[in-house]
């Protein structure tokens, strides 16, 4: 009698599907409460991210809007001015005659012209009076101390663009805000060309050779 229990036993056990067994690790259970409880604070931590990114969008688009009026009554000002007193402005600042006509969209002899007393279009000399409130206007911050120089620095190390770059660009307003720290050289870039990364990828890498100095050598 015994022999067939077991025998009946052993055939019960070896009939189970492994497929539905019990898992050897019970998964924890979590109360209703404390459920609740990390919905609410994860709502909550949603609604504070929704809020902070309106109130940085409504702080950049103010700060964006004061900009913007601010350059317009500065080029109103300086607009009364011809070309030649504009270029003279803008040669105090130490601009060369090469970056002013890239800037201006115009010949470097357009520039020799107007500075020798030739007249300019109305909407050269607007560009004339808008590229010098640009400079009043980045001066009145007090971040930048040498404005040319800072025009002629690259955005970022190892990447070949200048705020005269995106100035002649047609970028202008980018510079404004670039020069007001509103952004930053990766923000800048990406505003100007959102492929910059691949555009200005480097062929070669730097490494440490065996003697323990730095070098370059070709990628791949």
């Amino acid at each position: 009698m015994t022999r067939v229990i077991s025998a009946s036993r052993q055939q019960q056990t070896s009939s189970v599907d492994p497929g539905t067994a019990t898992p050897s690790v019970a998964l924890p259970q979590i109360d209703i409460p404390t459920r609740i409880s990390a919905l609410k604070i994860t709502e909550q931590a949603r609604h504070l991210v929704t809020k902070v990114t309106t109130l940085n969008n409504d702080v950049r688009e103010t700060h964006v809007g004061a900009l913007t009026h601010e350059w317009v009554i500065l080029t109103s000002q300086r607009a009364v001015l011809g070309a030649r007193e504009l270029l003279e402005l803008l040669a105090d600042q130490g601009f060369a005659w090469r970056d002013i006509a890239r800037m201006i969209g115009v010949s470097v002899p357009a520039i020799q012209k107007w500075r020798k007393g030739e007249k300019a279009s109305g909407e050269n000399r607007h560009r004339l009076a808008r590229l010098v409130a640009a400079q009043d206007l980045i001066a009145s911050q007090g971040r930048i101390q040498d404005i040319e120089s800072w025009f002629e620095m690259p955005i970022a190390e190892g990447i070949p663009v200048t705020p005269i770059d995106m100035w002649a660009a047609g970028e202008t307003f980018l510079v404004l805000e670039y020069a007001s720290g509103n952004l930053n050289p990766d923000e800048a870039l990406t505003r100007l060309d959102p492929s910059w990364r691949t555009t200005y990828e480097s062929p070669f890498e730097t490494f440490r050779g065996e003697d323990g100095q730095m070098s370059i050598r070709s990628k791949g």
